[in-house]
């Protein structure tokens, strides 16, 4: 029995769904493309995290001119982990009060989860073509993956999308399995309920952050979450920690081009689902693979998208300029989410299904096709709406912050690279599909 179960909230956001007159009952977010921890839905305009304080200090610090490129932080809430008699376990968000509830770093190091500093990463519980793309290289995923499944609890999910999903596996083809919600999305909120769970007798409430649905504006989310920087272990992570981030960039584009695909959905606009990659993917991808995957994530299954080239380019290069002024700061495992809406602007006639437009499945196109992109040109002169969002802040630091030891010279290089070749790799696609 959780016991804030008597407490009423006393303000809820816009559809937010209660709990009884106890709570605001929270949801997966059915569009969450990577990470660890689960994200949930608190209601339209809002999601919330498992609370980690580095993070929140560093939310509430934020420099002026980065709050542009970052979820607006909307402050904390207890969340009580409830089940029921038939085994379907709910989480439901409280206001907070001090003391009441504990954040994820008040554990003791031993309880809590290895991997929890590298946060935007998921695993999908419930899949067996996902375990596929599990490397026998990666022991220490596969392991904790096989835990979590073997505890995998029941869980009834109230929000679906009315766009099914497709998981892109590995051997390049499609999924059999269409589902209403990131694949990713639902692996990583097993796993979340099964660390609660296993640590129920313990801790009755947990702080969850409160952020910016960054979505909430688009109609069908198509979703790029990019691991920034050549560096993503902390300053205070350990040696065997380091060195396993370390091997991660060394073995990835983390270090050759500064920045690895995370994660994606894109809406495709001849089947009308939603197509899904993960961090396996991200991990494997030579530098033309990575070009590959960008194209792809631009492209509807009909034609590129061309007409977001510009959009994006402008939002990424204002981002460098506002990070190259951040002197000392460093966002290390941090992310970087593009967004643009898979609901064709230019609607009305349909759009002529040539395949030699479409990618190849699985691997992207190959540097024929990157010549045949799409030729119908938008019939609008307004650009479409994207948005460029720095998120997951576990392990930054800067100056001052929190009286960290090590302090950094100048802007995070390795961020800015990762920017640089994103610009790059978007100008030159530009200029080959004109």
């Amino acid at each position: 029995m959780c016991v804030c179960q008597t407490m009423e909230v006393g303000k809820y956001g816009k559809n937010a769904t209660r709990s009884g007159d106890r709570g605001v009952l929270l949801e997966p977010f059915i569009h969450q493309v990577g990470g660890h921890s689960s994200m949930m839905r608190y209601d339209d305009h809002t999601v919330c995290k498992p609370l980690i304080t580095r993070e929140q200090r560093f939310y509430e610090s934020l420099p002026p001119e980065m709050k542009e490129f970052t979820p607006e932080y909307k402050g904390v809430v207890s969340v009580c982990f409830e089940g029921d008699s038939d085994g379907y376990i709910n989480l439901v968000a409280y206001p907070y009060v001090e003391n009441e509830a504990l954040e994820q770093d008040d554990l003791p190091e031993r309880d809590q989860p290895r991997r929890k500093h590298s946060r935007r990463s998921l695993h999908r519980s419930s899949s067996g073509t996902e375990h596929k793309e599990e490397k026998p290289g990666l022991a220490s995923d596969s392991t904790e993956s096989s835990i979590q499944e073997t505890k995998s609890p029941r869980v009834d999910l109230h929000i679906h999308s009315d766009v099914p999903f497709q998981m892109l596996d590995g051997n390049s083809g499609l999924s059999s399995e269409k589902i209403s919600y990131n694949p990713w999305s639902l692996r990583c909120h097993k796993q979340q309920l099964s660390r609660m769970r296993s640590e129920s007798k313990d801790r009755k409430l947990y702080k969850f952050l409160l952020l910016e649905n960054v979505v909430h504006h688009f109609k069908l989310p198509c979703v790029l979450d990019l691991k920034m920087g050549t560096r993503q272990h902390g300053d205070d992570a350990s040696e065997e920690k380091a060195a396993r981030q370390m091997k991660k960039c060394e073995q990835s584009t983390s270090a050759t081009l500064g920045v690895r695909v995370c994660g994606m959905q894109v809406y495709q606009l001849d089947t009308g689902h939603y197509l899904c990659r993960n961090k396996y993917y991200g991990r494997g991808l030579s530098i033309e693979g990575f070009r590959n995957a960008l194209y792809q994530y631009l492209h509807n299954g009909i034609e590129l998208r061309k007409d977001l080239f510009e959009p994006v380019l402008a939002k990424l290069r204002s981002l460098k300029a506002v990070l190259e002024r951040q002197a000392s700061y460093r966002f290390y495992s941090s992310s970087l989410l593009i967004i643009y809406d898979g609901k064709d602007s230019r609607a009305g006639t349909p759009l002529e299904r040539r395949p030699e437009a479409r990618p190849k499945r699985g691997e992207g196109p190959g540097p024929e096709s990157l010549q045949e992109g799409g030729s119908s040109e938008p019939g609008s002169s307004a650009q479409p709406k994207v948005d460029v969002r720095m998120i997951d802040f576990a392990h930054s630091t800067f100056k001052g912050f929190r009286d960290d030891p090590t302090v950094h010279d100048g802007p995070d290089m390795g961020y800015v690279f990762g920017l640089e070749s994103l610009i790059n790799i978007m100008e030159q696609m530009r200029e080959e599909n004109q």
